[in-house]
């Protein structure tokens, strides 16, 4: 049984779409918190979570996920505002779907997050316990072409990006202020509506994920900055 979990409010803008996704074979299980979705979580396994981007106080929600979860998540919003976009990634969405909302495209975008979660759990499979502990030592750089090498993975970056990852690998296991990053990488102070460094690092993840990389070597670290892990999770 295909089972997904919808975390809504209003239900006003999504009603149809869960309708579109019953009538093709999916069960879907809504709730209106985060406290009753992580009590669904610990008891039903879901294909897919689709979270509206108006419930409010998710902080929660995204801790557990970060911690227990690997279920992907797929934020659902009522326009397709760019800052709305980079926090939902930034909080560690593996989507984000505007209005309207396309039952085809929904379905392509699970899918697709499927393969993604299938190639991890295979890769975790083949190097088992020594890939759960691999250190960061491993990643190689390559500097004449804005390359990283993790995992046998190459990861193809723009210079800013590049030089914002080789910064954080080398202050792995330290928190990294944003203003600090954005002096010693973008070279200018960060103002109080900037969010230029936020989207380097959003588009950073992008490629990791699309390399089934995890996107916790990378961690924000709310009201602080960003954390380079030292091992793989």
């Amino acid at each position: 049984m295909k089972k997904i979990l919808l975390i809504d409010q209003q239900l006003t803008d999504s009603l149809l779409l869960c309708q579109q996704m019953e009538a093709i074979g999916y069960v879907i299980q809504i709730v209106d918190n985060s406290f009753n979705a992580l009590v669904e979580m610990e008891s039903n396994a879901f294909e897919v979570i689709l979270l509206d981007s108006s419930v409010p106080q998710m902080d929660s929600f995204w801790l557990l996920m970060a911690k227990h979860c690997q279920t992907p998540v797929i934020v659902l919003a009522n326009s397709d505002n760019k800052q709305d976009c980079i926090a939902a990634f930034e909080m560690g969405a593996d989507d984000y779907f505007c209005e309207p909302f396309n039952v085809k495209e929904l379905l392509l975008r699970i899918n697709v997050l499927k393969r993604r979660s299938k190639n991890q759990t295979e890769s975790h499979s083949v190097y088992g316990a020594d890939y759960e502990s691999r250190k960061c030592e491993d990643i190689a750089f390559d500097d004449g072409n804005n390359a990283v090498t993790v995992n046998s993975q190459q990861l193809k970056l723009t210079q800013t990006e590049y030089r914002l990852f080789k910064y954080l690998f080398h202050r792995k296991g330290e928190v990294v202020t944003k203003a600090e990053l954005q002096m010693r990488v973008l070279h200018k102070e960060l103002g109080e509506f900037d969010r230029n460094l936020d989207m380097h690092i959003s588009n950073t993840r992008r490629k990791m994920a699309n390399k089934c990389l995890p996107r916790e070597l990378i961690n924000t670290v709310r009201g602080k900055g960003y954390c380079f892990s030292p091992v793989f999770i």
